[in-house]
């Protein structure tokens, strides 16, 4: 444990009323004490905010030893680890007693790397269930929409108890929002303006006097391409309107384009920024931007093939 702490630069402590940071007159104690590494996930109290903040040391009784970002250590050789503002993705090297790590491990706001994560349980759970299940069953049955059943249920959760507002609020990410309303925005844009009419044009004149599957695993490629460098929900809001285009120019039905379109959107495999648990993987395993790309182009290039084929048997 002194070694790992050497290795990154860090200073141990023996976590006990002294406080006192661990040296040959001080020796570490290992009876009780551990370290363990916990990721920074959307929810948490240390998303978009800093541990000075949130008083995270007399909080949770745990030192943070060091923080690693997206393939580096941070903070700054000028900045104190406490008062860095964290995001998603983060990845804190903790020491503390043992029974205090396992409480992280029970707790839903955080994710302890260590591959023993247990998964969290109160007496709220059977409610919790059974809130998710009538909101799944009253969806799937044309009872209500499933907006207000899914708000409903939420509505339900915070009133028995089984979900704290303030962890609700939390766990709604700003950029959500915003990436969706551009992209409704940007989709009618594309409608109001033609644009759509237009890219619709050109798509057609490149794919001139292809076939219909060769044009259909065109559009899956171009928007596999595409939500890799954009948001999924983007290419989606984006691409919908230019298949059902596509569709109506070639005379053919529009849901095998309009598939192609969804499946090509949620092809994030080959960048870091594709999708925000890919930055969470990133950071957590410390995987580099050539990692992505090594491993998620072949996979997109199977999951291309594949669902052309499946596209093209069923539909066309």
């Amino acid at each position: 444990m002194t070694a790992y702490a050497q290795a990154l630069g860090a200073t141990l402590y023996s976590g006990d009323s002294s406080d006192q940071a661990v040296d040959e007159d001080h020796p570490l104690s290992a009876d009780d004490q551990s370290v363990a590494e916990i990721a920074v996930v959307q929810g948490s109290l240390l998303d978009r905010t800093n541990l000075k903040s949130i008083h995270f040391r007399d909080r949770y009784q745990l030192v943070v030893l060091a923080l690693h970002r997206q393939g580096r250590d941070v903070p700054s050789p000028f900045e104190e680890i406490d008062d860095v503002v964290l995001s998603q993705g983060d990845v804190l090297l903790v020491q503390g007693n043992r029974d205090q790590i396992a409480e992280l491990k029970r707790s839903a706001e955080f994710m302890v790397l260590d591959g023993s994560t247990a998964v969290p349980r109160t007496d709220k759970a059977p409610m919790a269930f059974a809130i998710t299940l009538a909101v799944v069953a009253a969806a799937a049955t044309g009872i209500m929409p499933i907006a207000v059943s899914a708000t409903s249920g939420v509505l339900l959760m915070l009133l028995t108890g089984c979900l704290r507002l303030g962890s609700a609020i939390r766990a709604i990410s700003p950029s959500v929002f915003f990436v969706v309303a551009a992209s409704l925005a940007l989709g009618k844009a594309l409608i109001e303006t033609g644009a759509t009419d237009y890219i619709t044009d050109v798509f057609l004149y490149v794919t001139l006097g292809q076939s219909p599957v060769i044009v259909l695993s065109a559009l899956m490629l171009l928007f596999a391409i595409l939500t890799n460098v954009i948001s999924n929900n983007a290419a989606a809001v984006i691409g919908t309107p230019i298949a059902i285009g596509i569709a109506t120019k070639l005379g053919l039905p529009y849901e095998p384009f309009i598939l192609a379109v969804l499946f090509g959107a949620n092809m994030s495999y080959a960048t870091p920024m594709a999708y925000k648990k890919n930055l969470l993987v990133m950071s957590a395993g410390g995987y580099r931007f050539s990692d992505f790309v090594k491993v998620g182009a072949p996979l997109t290039i199977i999951m291309w093939l594949v669902l052309t084929y499946v596209l093209a048997a069923i539909y066309l």
